[in-house]
């Protein structure tokens, strides 16, 4: 069984849940322990009881460490891909990249760590000097999804480590593997004893424990907007420090001067690629009426021809839906999509295989309506949406018509409209001529409305959230 990580050691949990591969359902990836809440308190308690050690320690040191933790999982990044791909199910390629990324998110935040930003400010009375310091925050609660069970508990930690801050992490309880090989990494990096801890289990009772502990000075959670709002109420009841980023409903506007090709490539990578389970896919396809029945015709084409298989078969460009519970969700959509009126051009099947697993048709609806509840809430599958727009103005119209603000796309072969859609998009991240999803590692990620809330997540940004500021006052 696969054990927690408190306190600098290895602890077996009250249970212990088995981990299965949404490609292969005969196959257990491994047994991971699960913890209750006074085993969440023994982990929040290790995690204060370093937090003064680590947060006096140098820039090099943490430098060091991080730098460490990223050597060895770049080294690593065949073995831990293919443990990702087997318990997540995105394909072998894609898992490998995962952990690409992961792995230099900690080089970023090691050279990060060296230089954490202060300032001197001219005096405003004679004798009298102000500085201006970045400390961490202290104690920071981790709370990760299941779509990137490496890269985002990599982009949390990292930075939460890098600034000084002790850690104590929960990722999903449906893909616990990656999580755990990252704490093992962790484990031998020379942090401090109760720096860094793991714990495994349920969101409502581990991550109910870190919210609810007023030793946790901060909260940062990737996850459901629901899930979110309630994480909301329950931190600001105790003003604990908050980060969130909870979805979106992105949308990608196709122009009738769009390059075709190019536009039917960038909506299939930033659809359907990682099986659709990402927050910055493209769900929305927002097409202008002079391009909208090539567009859709040739984009009909690519997806029947998307391969759809085991994430770790060579052949396969798409792997499974990650539980059964997506996929029965995914499957509800596509019902409800067809009920609402919507044109089903390809997909929104289940798929047998040669191995059980919960595999899906790769599902395309044209002639939507932007009202539809399939254009409306995030699916988090598969699953896209045509919508037809007369021109440019109502496209925008369309594109901002959302509660969520996280990434939007136009294709385009003018730079006018593309100016003017970066400006007037309500969105965190806007691209051009690709796809919606892919962001990297040494910029901001986060968005607006419904999307996110808190400081951004990702790149120099990051220190906003993991340090307080710092005003002192020194008479000569």
């Amino acid at each position: 069984m696969h054990k927690h990580f408190i306190g600098g050691e290895w602890v077996a949990g009250h249970s212990a849940s088995p981990n299965t591969n949404p490609s292969d359902l005969s196959e257990v990836v491994g047994e991971y322990a699960q913890a209750d809440a006074a085993l969440t308190r023994q982990a929040i308690a290790a995690a204060n009881g370093a937090r003064a050690i680590w947060a006096r320690s140098t820039a090099q040191d943490r430098a060091d460490v991080l730098e460490r933790i990223g050597i060895e999982i770049l080294s690593r990044r065949e073995e831990l891909g293919t443990l990702l791909a087997r318990e997540e199910g995105k394909t072998l390629p894609e898992a490998v990249g995962e952990v690409v990324r992961a792995g230099s998110i900690f080089k970023f935040f090691a050279a990060e760590a060296m230089r954490v930003p202060g300032e001197l400010a001219p005096p405003m009375r004679r004798g009298v000097e102000v500085a201006v310091t970045r400390e961490p925050v202290g104690t920071v609660g981790i709370i990760t999804p299941w779509n990137f069970p490496m890269a985002i508990p990599a982009w949390k930690t990292a930075p939460a480590l890098a600034f000084g801050n002790t850690v104590v992490l929960k990722p999903a309880d449906l893909v616990p593997g990656s999580a755990w090989a990252l704490a093992e990494i962790i484990s031998r990096s020379g942090l401090p004893a109760g720096a860094f801890n793991l714990v495994m289990g349920r969101g409502s009772v581990v991550g109910q424990a870190l919210l609810e502990d007023a030793r946790v000075d901060a909260i940062s959670f990737t996850g459901s907007e629901q899930t979110g709002r309630g994480i909301a109420i329950t931190a600001a009841q105790r003003l604990a420090k908050l980060q969130m980023e909870m979805g979106g409903k992105n949308p990608l506007v196709v122009l009738d001067d769009a390059n075709l090709e190019v536009a039917v490539e960038t909506t299939l990578q930033g659809t359907f690629y990682q099986t659709g389970q990402r927050c910055t896919a493209s769900s929305r396809i927002i097409v202008e009426r002079g391009i909208y029945a090539r567009f859709r015709d040739a984009l009909a084409q690519r997806t029947r021809e998307l391969r759809v298989g085991h994430a770790l078969h060579p052949s396969s460009q798409i792997g499974p839906v990650a539980s059964a519970a997506q996929l029965q969700q995914n499957l509800d959509y596509v019902r409800l999509g067809c009920e609402e009126g919507a044109h089903l051009v390809h997909g929104g099947e289940r798929i047998r295989a040669s191995t059980e697993g919960y595999y899906m048709t790769p599902t395309l609806f044209a002639d939507c309506d932007n009202g539809m509840r399939i254009c409306r809430e995030e699916i988090f599958g598969p699953v896209a949406t045509l919508v037809p727009a007369r021109d440019y103005e109502e496209a925008l119209a369309l594109a901002n018509d959302t509660r969520f603000g996280l990434s939007a796309g136009i294709c385009t072969t003018s730079l006018a409209r593309a100016m003017d859609f970066r400006q007037r998009a309500e969105a965190g991240m806007v691209m051009v001529n690709c796809p919606t999803a892919g962001v990297d590692y040494h910029v901001p990620f986060g968005g607006r409305k419904g999307s996110s809330y808190g400081p951004r997540e990702q790149g120099r940004h990051a220190v906003e959230f993991y340090t307080t500021v710092k005003t002192a006052y020194i008479a000569a």
